[in-house]
């Protein structure tokens, strides 16, 4: 099947495929180069919600990877673009450093809340303050309902089970905005111009990225970086089209059988 497929562009994840925090997975760099003199489109998809897209380019530039910030689709870019369109005011549960990304947005008397990765303010005051505009009618707005990240000091809660907790509280079902939802690879390819049959993705997490990706129809390449753990790849169905061992690998497989 993928054989037949005209690959036009690649969609990678940044944070456990590239890099993990501040260390670059080896020899991403210089696979990242040979992918983009390859007659195919690149993109960076991430759910990161920890800091701005401007902070996160220049984390991976410092890295020594060749990218541009229009090149980059955010979680936090997909939740901005909803929040516009419903003219919600909302209540922001994100890092600090995120903020910027949501600069212009109306925060006085907030009537929705959005959710991201915010260990500085997933405290029970701000959460029950969640709780309560919940009950009140305003909608619960997820970037992503990650279970759990790689930082270099081990495994991490991701904000999955605090809009688990919140949906459970309040008998509600959150709006994911980022990956594994299907929008959010198909307005990742928008401006690409081409179709999820003609496009691959490649990431660390078998639920989000690959098997998100593969939803949306594209194939899914899962790496054993970052938040990799044995067996992931048994836990989607259908299982990804391809494991490998890290994103090089990727890119040789692509170069060598997708192009």
């Amino acid at each position: 099947m993928a054989g037949r497929r005209a690959l036009k562009a690649v969609l990678i994840d940044l944070s456990g495929t590239l890099h993990v925090e501040d260390t670059a997975v080896p020899g991403a760099q210089d696979a990242l180069n040979r992918l983009r003199q390859a007659s195919v489109a690149v993109k960076f998809v991430t759910n990161t919600t920890k800091e701005s897209k401007r902070n996160l380019l220049e984390r991976l530039q410092r890295l020594n990877f060749d990218l541009q910030e229009k090149e980059i689709f955010t979680s936090l870019s997909a939740a901005r673009s909803l929040l516009e369109q419903k003219q919600h005011k909302p209540l922001l549960l994100v890092e600090d450093s995120a903020l910027e990304d949501f600069t212009g947005i109306d925060t006085s008397e907030p009537d929705a809340v959005v959710i991201g990765l915010a260990p500085d303010h997933f405290n029970y005051q701000s959460l029950n303050k969640a709780f309560r505009m919940i009950l009140d009618g305003a909608p619960l707005i997820a970037i992503h309902k990650a279970r759990y990240y790689k930082r270099k000091d081990g495994l991490a809660l991701g904000p999955g089970p605090f809009v688990t907790g919140l949906e459970y509280a309040t008998d509600c079902k959150a709006t994911v905005v980022g990956k594994p939802e299907k929008t959010f690879f198909t307005q990742a390819l928008s401006d690409l111009g081409c179709s999820p049959s003609e496009a691959v993705m490649i990431g660390d997490d078998a639920r989000d990225d690959v098997g998100g990706a593969q939803n949306a129809g594209m194939l899914g390449i899962l790496v054993k970086t970052g938040k990799y753990r044995d067996g992931d790849e048994r836990k989607i169905d259908p299982p990804p089209y391809l494991t490998c061992n890290s994103f090089p690998d990727a890119v040789e497989h692509i170069l060598r059988n997708l192009l």
